[in-house]
């Protein structure tokens, strides 16, 4: 490897998606890496990525960008239901990988890719990148600090506006048996940002309910059946005791996004978003000592961003690439990477479990 980690991105655009927003600035802001190549599906489309990208190879191939000698980290920056093989395909090229979320369609499946890049000897990321957002990060170190003593209860709520009329291309968002539906990508970047918080659940009982049951195609106009929940309920029990709760919702046009509320014996945290984006909101905490009122805590100098001008998601993306070059120069962990995600599919696995047996899921540690 020379010494600039050189990246080949699978999914790229030259003027929209995911990639093209957040990616692309993200690691154009860290002196680690180098765009190299581009894979997307026409030829034409790659070499206007390319250009866009600043990457020398435009690629058609994915598995060609895979095996390409300039290429040392593969981000694959397609959707789940498109991405079938891309991971391990990476993995059995010698290439770390960043791969986006969900990782996998399930908890046995990414158990497999975090096995493979373990045997391989890979270096691993996945973009479950809230858990970066310097008040996320504050909040954790204020409660593994003490500062409300002993943690009693803690809850999750999260609300998203959503229209009834789509795009073709978000179909798989209401189809229960994607990879990429309301459970996988509002429940999995929700609750991974929450466990990253809390600690993880050691149990866990879960309700799933469809309560917007057709949506409207905008390109067609055709009606079709969702059989993905858009409301997701959760509570139970972490490892460290504390009762918990979850409740997602999305549908009806107005969201108030997320609120993280932290009790314990000596006061209470609460985290609340200033608006309902499920990856890139900005937060206000709050600590209430006692029984005094609730003062804003400002996020101190280690956890404030260096540049607070820039979106939200394309910090906390940053974050993630930058702590994988470390893993990737030093041999070193970093996280969010499959383990990560392994946990976070484990603890959707179970709560579609219990919402269809009726029965509390007990989870691994």
């Amino acid at each position: 490897m020379t010494d600039r980690i050189r990246v080949g991105i699978i999914g790229a655009h030259a003027e929209r998606g995911w990639a093209r927003g957040v990616h692309l600035p993200a690691l154009a802001g860290l002196d680690d890496y180098e765009i190299t190549a581009i894979a997307a599906t026409s030829e034409a489309s790659a070499r206007a990525a390319a250009r866009a990208w600043g990457a020398r190879h435009a690629l058609t191939d994915p598995e060609a960008l895979m095996a390409h000698p300039e290429v040392d980290l593969v981000t694959i920056a397609v959707q789940l239901p498109r991405r079938d093989g891309l991971v391990s395909a990476a993995v059995a090229a010698g290439k770390h990988v960043y791969s986006e979320w969900p990782l996998a369609g399930s908890a046995e499946q990414a158990d497999q890719f975090r096995a493979q890049a373990q045997a391989a000897g890979v270096r691993h990321a996945v973009g479950l990148q809230s858990r970066h957002h310097p008040a996320v990060r504050h909040l954790r170190d204020l409660i593994a600090d003490g500062i409300v003593g002993e943690v009693l209860s803690t809850s999750l709520t999260y609300s998203l506006s959503t229209p009834e009329t789509w795009s073709e291309r978000y179909a798989a968002l209401f189809d229960a048996t994607k990879g990429v539906n309301h459970l996988a990508v509002v429940g999995g970047h929700s609750l991974d940002m929450y466990r990253f918080v809390v600690g993880g659940f050691a149990e866990v009982s879960a309700t799933l309910t469809t309560r917007i049951r057709r949506i409207t195609m905008e390109e067609s106009g055709r009606q079709i059946e969702v059989s993905s929940p858009d409301q997701i309920a959760v509570a139970g029990l972490l490892r460290s005791g504390a009762a918990a709760s979850a409740h997602l919702m999305t549908g009806g046009p107005h969201g108030d996004g997320f609120r993280i509320e932290v009790h314990g014996r000596a006061g209470r945290l609460v985290l609340r978003s200033l608006d309902d984006s499920l990856v890139g909101p900005e937060f206000v905490l709050t600590h209430a000592a006692g029984g005094g009122e609730a003062v804003t805590v400002e996020v101190p100098g280690p956890h404030r961003p260096r540049t607070a001008d820039e979106p939200v998601a394309v910090r906390n993306v940053r974050r993630v690439y930058a702590d994988l070059a470390q893993a990737i120069r030093t041999g070193g962990p970093s996280e969010p990477d499959f383990g990560t995600a392994l946990r976070t599919h484990r603890l959707l696995d179970a709560i579609r479990t219990s919402a269809e047996t009726g029965r509390r899921q007990t989870l691994e540690d």
